[in-house]
């Protein structure tokens, strides 16, 4: 059956993310990621829309009014929406550490800020009707075991500082789940986190299947493991449910992908759960049934798209038209079986 919610995104950040100047990867500019989105169609289905990333060389987090609304206009030229934004809370962006120092902090919370002031921009213009703002806790998972309570309460303080200025603007915070990330290293450290945030009104979480398939294997945390390794077909579906059951009350942004149950790290970014092509023979995971887990009352958490997320892809597949037919293939399939009218 055919639904037409939640709409369909394709996410920007894949042509920047593991892409490093004067490499045979090099980062992917905003135009041409918009011109291979909109070159997919499959049967007549084109994307809906995309999700951004705030941050150069796609977009600049302090860009005047009239450049975003510039922006805006090209994106809306191609018939999209924009959904969700990504903040840019990392150090060397605009942000730092949310378990660092009291200035670290500030900067993490100014990040967001940023984000929440582009927000309003794109909302005012009319290209953004949904979506939500994208952080994590811009930190590495090793210093976290230094002081796992005292870390996970400084991340939730700093969260809930950002909360409050996502509120004000009428914004929601979604953190994504990866093993990288300081207190997110982990599903049962991920919804301690978000218990400690105690925000679920403002602040929830951003699940991807290709992530969220680490943290069933227990990837920077084994005693969470749910999972071991030549594990039994009839073993993953309860497992899948544990973790989707403690999680999907919190999520509000929800990514497609796959994953091969390897871990991954291209340039500056530090290993992660490996995206794989939607079509890839060596991934783990059905994922339609998957996103079903996730899926379930959506609509009641605020959910009106969902986008597909491939980073660290090589520039040769990312640009290949082929590669994006067979994603939104995908997202169809998703939508067919888990969405709603």
């Amino acid at each position: 059956m055919s639904h037409a919610s939640p709409k369909l995104h394709n996410a920007m950040w894949p042509g920047l993310v593991g892409k490093e100047p004067n490499t045979e990867n090099p980062p992917i500019s905003l135009d041409r990621m918009l011109e291979l989105t909109a070159g997919a169609s499959v049967n007549g289905v084109k994307f809906d829309g995309i999700d951004c990333f705030l941050f150069h060389p796609h977009t600049d987090p302090d860009a005047d009014e009239a450049t975003l609304k510039a922006m805006a206009d090209k994106v809306a030229g191609y018939g999209f929406k924009i959904g969700s934004l990504v903040a840019p809370v990392w150090p060397g962006t605009v942000g730092d550490s949310a378990m660092g120092s009291a200035e670290s902090r500030q900067k993490f919370v100014l990040a967001v800020e940023k984000a929440c002031k582009i927000a309003k921009i794109l909302n005012k213009h009319g290209v953004r009707e949904y979506g939500v703002i994208r952080i994590d806790s811009a930190a590495g998972a090793a210093g976290w075991f230094d002081d796992p309570v005292g870390n996970t309460k400084l991340i939730a303080e700093t969260w809930r500082e950002a909360g409050k200025v996502a509120a004000s603007y009428g914004e929601r915070l979604a953190a994504e789940g990866e093993i990288c990330w300081a207190g997110m290293h982990s599903w049962k450290d991920m919804v301690n986190l978000l218990e400690e945030t105690g925000m679920p009104e403002t602040v929830g979480f951003q699940a991807d299947l290709a992530h969220t398939y680490l943290y069933l294997m227990g990837y920077n945390s084994p005693e969470s493991a749910l999972l071991q390794s030549g594990y039994a077909d009839e073993e993953f579906w309860p497992a899948y449910k544990k973790m989707t059951d403690a999680l999907r009350p919190w999520t509000i942004d929800f990514h497609v992908a796959q994953n091969d149950g390897t871990v991954h790290g291209t340039g500056s970014h530090d290993k992660t759960g490996k995206h794989c092509p939607a079509d890839d023979p060596n991934g783990k995971l059905d994922i339609v049934k998957c996103a079903g887990y996730w899926l379930e009352g959506a609509q009641e958490r605020g959910i009106q798209h969902i986008c597909w997320d491939g980073c660290m892809f090589p520039n040769a597949m990312l640009e290949t038209q082929q590669t994006w037919n067979t994603i939104l293939d995908t997202m169809i399939k998703v939508r067919n079986a888990h969405g709603w009218n």
